[in-house]
């Protein structure tokens, strides 16, 4: 057997070993022991460590004590390190090898990179950890078992510095040249007294430069100064060269040695001086120092100091700049900056903001300090908010404990950029302003008294008020007034302000039960019968059974006859008056009665409070009344809209409509109190008969009842069935159905003979997780994965009708019998073949079933694709609701054929619809030649972006943009690329409305403004920064508001009056400030004459694989149909799909009637991007083939027809190497996450090593593992505050996720995968594994989702170009409107302008005939 040969021992263990021997640290026995463990530990023999081992599992099943443990540990380290010290400790090695180690326990990689490493990372390493489930990325078992027995306890800590002793990265003091001083008293350093030439002095103590300085605390640790040592009073000494205060060069010449000085008792940043490096000093108790460079030994941790410090900087200058911008936004700059020269680091990751966060969040808190008290300050930002929930900041640590001081802080100048003052228009400004005023007081004096309260935990709130400041100058007890009872400026409650700003953004969806009743209800119950004398005047005009009914009635002298209006008390005086029109007035058994058509006062509809108070609506409701409950008589006219009104835009106008006497008000709109629509009230012409009883109310209840029940119609002789009659056609709800008709009916309508492969709901959970490897998989207990279809319901069934029938018993029972459509879905071969065929594309089956009437849910046309006499693309591309077979389906023989003869022939009998004896309205499958004559309407894009909402109205050809106004430069230039022929200003709109307001015809870059009456149609979609809360308005939010660009865009709509107007935003849009955004745009467009409704709307719905809800608010002029809201395409996961709103606790949809159904099955992630080359992390390469053909439809129609195909941008960030470590080791399985990674060491790309995540502290919440190990990594998880010491950096697992994550969902989502199958969350501007929405990394690669994809996620076609860097092109792409929504509503909006021209030419028949008849 071989000698046996010695333990290779670095350089600093070495050292630390000696330093024990010697016994001058005061240790125990025990802890010298166990010290000496742990510092050898790694490096000792293999049978060594099975001794050592077994000694453990002795004491640990009592079979020695833990006294004869120590000893024979104590015995067994003394053999092995003896054959150290016979071979080593003299300092050559054996064989002349050095083991690639210099002398501070790191070697140096070929870059001059510093790669620490020791033997057992370097054995780790070698076994492949980048394959955690492989077996060969396992140690062996016994192995791993005793290694994870050895780490239950944690490892232990230096008592002063808090840094392991075990690890790597500890250096020791390499000691100090024989000859340095201690203290310091060479003449070359006194040259100046400190108050000499004008240095400032701080507390007149000498000053120094020092350069080549070390930091340690008194045990030789090299620590950093910056992590809380000083301010827990641990004494740490520096040892370095010091130079006088005049000298700039940090060289070592002309300066003085001197070792041990200290303790230090404070440190400092002053400020920038003017350049981009922060002065950092030490004050001891005889001198301040400041320093230059730091030693060799000591420079990364120097580095990191610096970085802190330079970050804060950063971050402070951007959010004071842009207060608004997300997280997101914050790491984009922070990774674009260039570190400034002479700072050792290279680029600004995520890890280095998380790793200072704290630091950087104290520096916002001091800067906010010094603001002025009525600026928002940085820290509620929505930036710093994330932050501080993502990094576990403790905010609030009072500035004298942190006994460092800023001692000139950086003042930032304030950025005056961003949008300028409002521009608006006199009506606009009017609503705005009046309006309110009065309301914002009355809030802020219930707020004054009641708000800031204190967290009373945190430092700040626990400290006295300082005296000095404004607001402590004014208080009684210093002698000031009292009067503007402002918290101490010291003692500003940080966790508070964060806490509200929490709140403010927070909305509860919740389901309120939708009960339309009970408004009725409840004024029919609550009225109040007055004294009153009554009689009929003249004779009755018409005796109907025992009703005669009268034209006149007097009531206490007041002559009231049909048409007139009443009001009518409530029994509850707080209630004002109801007000209703008499429709008819009669007399029979039950007395004297009227039938009352109610007007809804404007502040019952959405408006609320912000209506006009004389302003009533028409509504639908009506009902029988005794004539002594009618108080007297009012006065409502009807406001029509003049015949000037498209030019009256931005006119002064008086924005009272009529004077308030008490009697009088005015309509303008009807409205449906469902969805909240203001629509031109409904013609009613009357027959001559019945003039005197006429309702408009009743008439169209009984209307929308008579369509809500099924009829059938046309009855056929040669059907001589004794139980059933069969007819023709039937109606319902307003459609017309002929037998040989295809519809739709809901999935529970009918099942398929064969049962489909569905997608089994099967747990993602693994149970038999190695909880050492993966200790964050515990919290992963919940099955729902984010992004999943599992839930998502199927489309529509298709069926073609065979017979309409009814029973002979029940003739009011409408059925169908139909012939069962499948979807390829259905057949046997399930999901995966709907994937590579057309969505519309269905199979013929000879299955028959029947249904009743009515469950239809609409028509829809499926034809023959052979009998067609256009290819199927042009058919599908006429519109929905269309789909083709080219096959027919036998479940059976589970076989494809050909379809039968009756298949076919129905087509032609369907070629020649609606001849003969069909009424003219059942022809609503517009022909060709009628869609094409649709006007394309002159549209202007406000805050156009790069054009996604004008895309999908020029896809749905209504619509063509001359204009659009985009303020960010690289979007506009994208608008430009993708519509050459629109005039694109890049600039303020505030700017160009007042331009065109003060009659300018031209920008000053010579650009055509549009003019009055050129604008046919408005969309944007304005940014909501500075007023985006729930809470209600106060002074200054309400004055951001006034200013805002909503307020502006309205005024474009005041000003130009277009035909239609469409405002697109974030869904919560229409709950900002308790919905007072959403009441004051409305209120603006009633004011202004405009239709107008608001909804809700899911992407998803409408050909997306993407989550994302917006509200849309739209607008019609008088004279034109208020569009609705499209009907959902695609069915989609129902949680992404709750689409209510609730305003004032009343609920309110948008008109969709079909709910969550759709008529074609969801879109995937595969459907959206399986067909993408594979590319890599960084992958930069603008243009590349596309190396494949589309595999699904949806890939068909994105990739359009182009001529020599070429994918564009399909490039992907370049993330730093520690996250892309992370991203390989996320599974590809779905629903993966950080919680999956792996707790291993791995090498990066750059060389570097990443420590494993050490697990120190019991967690309250989760307890321990199944091994029983440890789950907390910080002081908090056990319920106390904090401590900086325990912060880890550079791990694969992030410490920040298991740091927060018991209180923010275990942080789900982050570093989250995409499924095949699932959706996209909302497609964010900056994909971010640690952002907002976490889930952007690719389905199978290991990278981020690319622009192409988030492109393609938003429903952008590939030929659509995007401008600039890559950061650039994402943030346009998640910026924009989804061009298949808009395209929908576009559709819509189209339906609207076709009816109008149908009616047009209609009444203008009419005329004609008249004039013929004349003639």
């Amino acid at each position: 057997m071989p000698t046996r040969t010695s333990l290779s021992l670095p350089e600093d263990v070495r050292k630390r070993l000696q330093v024990l021997e010697k016994d001058e640290d005061g240790f125990s026995d025990e802890d010298r022991v166990k010290e000496k463990l742990r510092l050898v530990q790694d490096f000792l023999h293999v049978d060594a460590q099975d001794q050592l081992n077994s000694l453990k599992e002795k004491m640990n099943t009592s079979e020695i004590s833990k006294e004869g443990y120590l000893s024979k540990v104590k015995a067994l380290l003394g053999k092995e390190l003896c054959v150290e010290n016979g071979s080593h400790f003299g300092g050559t090695e054996q064989n002349g090898k050095t083991n690639g180690f210099t002398t501070n326990g790191s070697h140096k990689d070929e870059d001059g990179g510093d790669v620490t490493m020791d033997i057992q990372e370097e054995a780790d390493a070698m076994k492949s950890p980048s394959a955690p489930k492989g077996k060969s990325g396992r140690r062996s078992k016994a192995d791993s078992e005793t290694k994870s027995r050895v780490e239950r306890t944690p490892p232990p800590k230096c008592p002063d510095c808090r840094q392991y002793l075990d690890d790597s990265d500890l250096k020791f003091f390499q000691g100090d040249p024989d000859n340095a001083p201690e203290m310091l008293t060479d003449e070359r350093l006194s040259l100046f007294d400190s108050n000499e030439d004008g240095f400032e002095s701080y507390e007149d103590l000498p000053q120094h430069k020092i350069t080549n300085f070390s930091v340690y605390d008194k045990r030789g640790h090299l620590c950093p100064f910056d992590s809380g040592l000083i301010e827990k009073n641990v004494e740490l000494y520096f040892s370095c060269v010091v130079k006088p205060i005049y000298d700039d060069n940090p060289c070592l010449d002309g300066g003085v040695p001197a070792k041990k000085l200290g303790p230090i008792n404070a440190w400092w940043i002053t400020g920038f001086d003017g350049g981009e490096k922060a002065l950092i000093g030490f004050t001891t108790a005889f001198a301040d120092y400041i320093l230059m460079q730091p030693s060799e030994e000591y420079a990364p941790i120097f580095a990191l100091m610096q970085e802190k410090i330079y970050m804060s900087k950063i971050v402070v200058e951007f959010l004071q700049k842009n207060p608004d911008v997300t997280y997101e936004d914050l790491l984009n700059k922070i990774e674009t900056t260039v570190p400034p020269a002479g700072l050792n680091f290279n680029r600004f990751t995520e890890d280095t903001l998380l790793r200072h966060a704290q630091f950087v969040v104290e520096q916002v808190e001091s800067y906010d300090e010094a603001g002025d008290s009525d600026e928002q300050p940085i820290i509620v930002t929505p930036c710093m908010r994330d932050l501080i929930k993502l990094a576990g900041v403790t905010l609030g640590k009072r500035r004298a404990a942190r006994r460092q001081a800023i001692r000139h802080p950086t003042k930032i100048e304030k950025d005056s950029k961003g949008p300028t003052k409002a521009t608006t228009t006199k009506l606009v400004y009017q609503i705005f302003d009046t309006f309110f005023s009065d309301q914002i007081d009355q809030n802020d004096k219930e707020a004054g008294g009641v708000k800031r309260q204190r967290c009373g935990v945190c430092e700040v709130c626990q400290s006295p008020d300082c005296g000095k400041c404004s607001a402590c100058k004014d208080m009684i007890k210093f002698g000031g007034s009292g009067r503007s009872k402002q918290a101490c400026r010291q003692r500003r409650c940080p966790n508070l302000a964060v806490k509200e700003a929490e709140d403010d953004e927070n909305v509860e969806e919740e389901d309120l039960p939708l009960d339309k009743t009970q408004k009725k209800v409840s004024q029919v119950k609550r009225k109040k019968q007055t004294q009153c004398k009554l009689t009929w005047i003249g004779e009755p005009i018409k005796a109907e059974g025992k009703k005669q009914y009268y034209k006149k009635v007097s009531l206490n002298d007041e002559v009231l006859e049909v048409g007139d209006c009443v009001s009518v008390s409530s029994e509850d005086p707080s209630i004002p008056l109801y007000l209703a029109r008499i429709t008819s007035l009669w007399e029979d058994n039950n007395g004297k009665m009227f039938h009352a058509h109610w007007f809804l006062r404007g502040t019952d509809t959405v408006l609320g409070e912000s209506s006009d108070p004389l302003e009533v609506v028409l509504v639908d409701e009506c009902e029988d009344m005794q004539l002594n409950y009618v108080l007297g008589k009012v006065n409502i006219m009807y406001k029509a809209p003049s015949n000037n009104w498209f030019m009256e835009g931005g006119m002064d106008v008086d924005l009272k409509v009529i004077d308030d006497d008490g009697k009088s008000f005015f309509y303008q709109f009807w409205y449906d109190t469902e969805f909240a629509r203001f629509e031109t009230p409904p013609p009613f012409t009357p027959s001559e008969d019945c003039k005197y009883k006429f309702c408009g109310s009743c008439a169209r209840t009984k209307e929308r009842e008579d369509q809500e029940t099924p009829r059938a119609f046309e009855r056929l002789e040669d059907g001589d069935h004794d139980s059933k009659t069969l007819y023709a056609l039937a109606c319902f709800k307003g459609e017309q159905f002929r037998v040989g008709d295809s519809v739709y009916l809901p999935p529970e309508a009918f099942t398929f003979s064969v049962k489909a492969a569905s997608p089994v709901k099967r747990s993602h959970r693994k149970e038999d997780v190695d909880e050492d490897l993966y200790p964050e998989y515990y919290r992963k207990s919940s099955d729902y994965i984010k992004g999943s279809n599992l839930d998502a319901p199927e489309p529509f069934r298709v069926g073609r009708i065979k017979e309409i029938f009814c029973q002979r018993r029940d003739m009011t029972d409408v059925k169908l019998r139909i012939y069962k459509f499948y979807r390829p879905e259905n057949t046997h071969k399930g999901v995966k073949a709907s994937y590579h065929t057309d969505i519309n594309q269905l199979y013929w089956s000879d299955e028959e079933v029947t249904v009743s009437m009515s469950e239809v849910l609409g028509r829809c046309q499926v034809e023959y694709g052979e009998d067609l006499n256009e290819s199927v693309q042009d058919y599908s591309s006429g519109g929905p609701d269309r789909f083709y077979f080219l096959e027919a389906y036998n479940a059976k023989s589970k076989s494809f054929e050909d379809p039968p003869n009756h298949a076919r022939s129905a087509v032609h009998k369907g070629k020649g619809k609606g001849k003969g004896k069909v009424p003219q309205e059942t022809q609503d499958l517009p022909n060709e030649t009628e869609t094409s004559k649709v006007p394309k309407y002159r549209t202007l894009d406000v805050f156009s972006g790069c054009g996604g909402l004008s895309e999908g109205f020029h896809q749905a050809g209504i619509s063509e943009t001359l204009w659009a106004i985009e303020m960010w430069d690289p979007a506009a230039q994208a608008f430009r690329l993708n519509n050459p022929g629109t005039t694109v200003f890049t600039e303020d709109c505030n700017i160009l409305l007042k331009l065109v307001m003060s009659g300018e015809k031209t920008n000053s870059l010579g650009q055509k403004l549009p003019q009055k009456g050129d604008v046919e149609m408005l969309c944007g979609g304005p940014p909501c920064q500075g007023f985006s809360g729930m809470n209600r308005f106060n002074s200054r939010t309400y004055s951001k508001f006034k200013n805002s660009l909503v307020v502006s865009y309205l005024s474009y709509c005041d000003y130009y009056r277009p035909k239609f107007f469409l405002l697109e935003n974030v869904r919560n849009f229409v709950s900002f400030k308790s919905s007072m955004v959403l009441k004051l745009t409305l209120r603006c467009l009633v004011r202004m004459g405009y239709q107008c409704t608001f909804g809700v709307l899911q992407a998803g719905q409408y050909g997306v694989a993407q989550t994302r809800r917006r509200a849309i608010i739209l607008a019609a002029a008088p004279g034109e149909k208020l569009p609705r809201y499209p009907e959902p395409l695609h069915v989609f996961a129902p949680r992404a799909c709750s689409l209510n709103v609730v305003v004032d606790e009343r609920k309110y949809v948008s008109n969709v009637t079909r709910g969550n159904g759709g008529i074609y099955r969801t879109i995937t992630v595969r459907d959206t991007m399986s067909d993408l080359p594979e590319i890599r992390n960084g992958a930069a390469a603008l243009e590349i083939s596309y190396n494949g053909e589309p595999q699904s439809w949806f890939q068909r129609q994105i990739r359009g027809t182009q001529y020599q195909p070429i994918l564009r941008d399909h490039i992907c960030k370049d993330m730093s190497a520690l996250v892309e470590g992370r991203m390989r080791h996320i599974p590809l399985a779905p629903g993966s996450d950080w919680r999956d990674l792996p707790n291993i060491e791995v090498r990066l790309k750059d060389g570097t090593m990443t420590k494993k995540l050490r697990y120190t502290h019991s967690d309250k919440k989760n307890g321990r593992s199944s091994t029983g190990a440890l789950r907390g990594v910080c002081t908090c998880a056990g319920g106390k505050p904090c401590d900086p010491a325990d912060r880890q950096f550079n791990t694969l697992i992030p410490w920040c996720l298991p740091h927060t994550g018991n209180r923010h969902n275990h942080w789900a989502g982050l570093y989250g995968r995409l499924e095949w199958d699932g959706f996209f969350s909302t497609t964010v501007t900056n994909p971010e594994p640690m952002g907002k929405q976490g889930r952007v990394l690719h389905p199978e690669q290991h990278r981020v989702v690319s622009v192409r994809e988030c492109a393609r996620s938003q429903g952008f076609p590939d030929t659509y170009r995007f401008f600039g860097n890559i950061l650039d092109k994402h943030r346009q792409v998640g910026n924009a409107v989804p061009p298949p929504l808009s395209r929908a509503i576009g559709l819509e909006i189209k339906k609207c302008v076709m009816q109008r021209i149908k009616e047009e030419q209609a009444s203008e028949n009419v005329k004609q005939e008249k004039m013929e008849v004349s003639d």
